[in-house]
């Protein structure tokens, strides 16, 4: 993965202000320019992203810059489009390059468009390419920021990520999250004899490729938080234990060495412990060891099966399901085990619970005459049901914890897709996969 060079940016505040314009009207006078984040589809705010012009063609080992500034443009279009809270309205007009700093502001005020995002591809002397991003504010005439990013030509579709994360952060004040990747299981194959490989992909579904080989099935992939590693669940051997990957060398780890089967791990906060559960006798229990392995301990003590545990992101609470109520539920307890307490109720039972990287909100698949996404505050409270699919399971935040990738299963089919939806609820989509796909998990921002 190659580094990004921040080149500049202008001191423009991302605070969204008391007043705010109404979606797909135009800012009145006096008001700037944002995007009503919890509007979602209904009021989508029309912008214009023309193709993104060079200083001088030039063939790099990504290919033509002229080129690349036509991908750069629709992936920023896709981008914003796909969070559901802009309508890229048409950007046909040619941009020159001198243009790029100078907009032609009257022509792109019949367009409709409210934002204006213009930029350019150069390659450079270094074998390098730079993207130019520029935010432009199409009634109020005025830039509202600007950002480059120099990489590799290789890495040009991060720069593309990059440019619509400063637009989507200016817009709307919320924090970047197109510039990340997912890892999670790719399946073929018939019901009974199902392949599961680890496979990693930018968020849009694009850089696809297999960790794993699918002779081992694997579960439950989840990111370090330097995103180096991955912990997850494989039978290698027969035998369900937990392994690290290290994406870097695509060596593999065993963690957890016990006779007994152990599942559902995850990351502390500060990478330096794992969470998990092991069976043993009929009871599930959660156990945290360090990542480099070891002695685990045991946090929970309850018969039945407690299993899923999620930290919060300061690493002072674990989230995690328990069936000791007599059914799953949802449980908060301090890191060391203690105050362990039960916070969801209401009908049905509830599953798979994770913390937002906000600390806000625990997302979890609500189980009760069907498998939903949900969301619902630390303690409890608030409970609000995301997506109603066949059997829709497995939340995953971004990583600024405003989107939610989950899979969906179809009915009768056994086959499963990765899906998104926003927390408005009103912004479904299918991420792309090459093959069948479930247990995402979203990475944190790229570095």
């Amino acid at each position: 993965m190659g580094a990004v060079a921040l080149l500049a940016s202008t001191a423009v505040s991302a605070q969204v202000p008391a007043t705010q314009a109404a979606p797909g009207a135009g800012p009145q006078p006096g008001q700037r320019l944002v995007v009503d984040i919890n509007g979602g589809l209904s009021q989508p705010m029309p912008i214009a992203i023309p193709a993104m012009p060079t200083p001088a063609a030039v063939h790099t080992a990504a290919g033509d810059t002229a080129a690349l500034g036509q991908q750069v443009a629709q992936i920023v279009t896709n981008d914003l489009q796909g969070s559901g809270l802009f309508k890229p309205v048409s950007a046909s007009h040619p941009v020159s390059y001198p243009q790029v700093t100078a907009p032609e502001y009257d022509y792109w005020t019949t367009t409709g468009a409210s934002a204006l995002v213009q930029g350019f591809v150069q390659a450079n002397g270094d074998g390098t390419v730079t993207v130019g991003c520029y935010l432009y504010d199409v009634y109020q005439k005025q830039e509202l920021t600007r950002q480059g990013f120099v990489l590799k030509p290789a890495d040009w579709r991060r720069g593309a990520h990059k440019c619509a994360d400063t637009v989507y952060t200016r817009l709307t004040g919320e924090g970047p999250y197109f510039d990340s990747r997912v890892v999670y299981v790719s399946e073929s194959g018939p019901k009974n004899r199902r392949i599961k490989r680890l496979a990693i992909m930018d968020q849009d579904g694009a850089n696809h490729h297999f960790l794993t080989n699918g002779q081992t099935i694997v579960l439950t992939p989840r990111y370090s938080p330097n995103q180096q590693e991955i912990v997850y669940m494989s039978y290698t051997g027969n035998r369900p234990r937990i392994y690290t990957y290290n994406i870097g060398s695509g060596s593999q780890k065993l963690v957890v060495d016990a006779p007994n089967m152990t599942l559902s791990p995850r990351f502390s906060p500060d990478g330096r412990s794992i969470v998990y559960s092991m069976s043993v006798g009929g009871n599930t229990q959660i156990y945290r060891v360090s990542a480099n392995g070891g002695s685990p301990t045991r946090l929970t003590n309850a018969p039945g099966i407690n299993t899923a545990p999620c930290y919060s992101p300061d690493g002072s609470k674990i989230v995690f399901e328990s069936d000791r109520s007599g059914g799953q539920q949802i449980y908060v307890m301090n890191a060391d085990g203690s105050n362990q307490h039960r916070i969801s109720f209401g009908a049905g039972r509830h599953a798979t619970p994770v913390w937002s990287p906000r600390g806000d909100l625990i997302a979890f698949t609500k189980i009760g005459g069907g498998f939903d996404v949900g969301v619902m505050a630390p303690d409890g409270s608030g409970e609000k049901i995301l997506t109603h699919g066949w059997q829709d399971e497995g939340p995953s935040w971004s990583p600024n914890g405003r989107v939610i990738m989950f899979f969906r299963t179809g009915q009768g089919s056994g086959k499963a897709d990765l899906w998104s939806v926003d927390l408005t609820g009103t912004n479904e989509r299918r991420i792309p996969t090459p093959l069948d796909g479930s247990d995402p998990a979203w990475s944190p921002l790229l570095p």
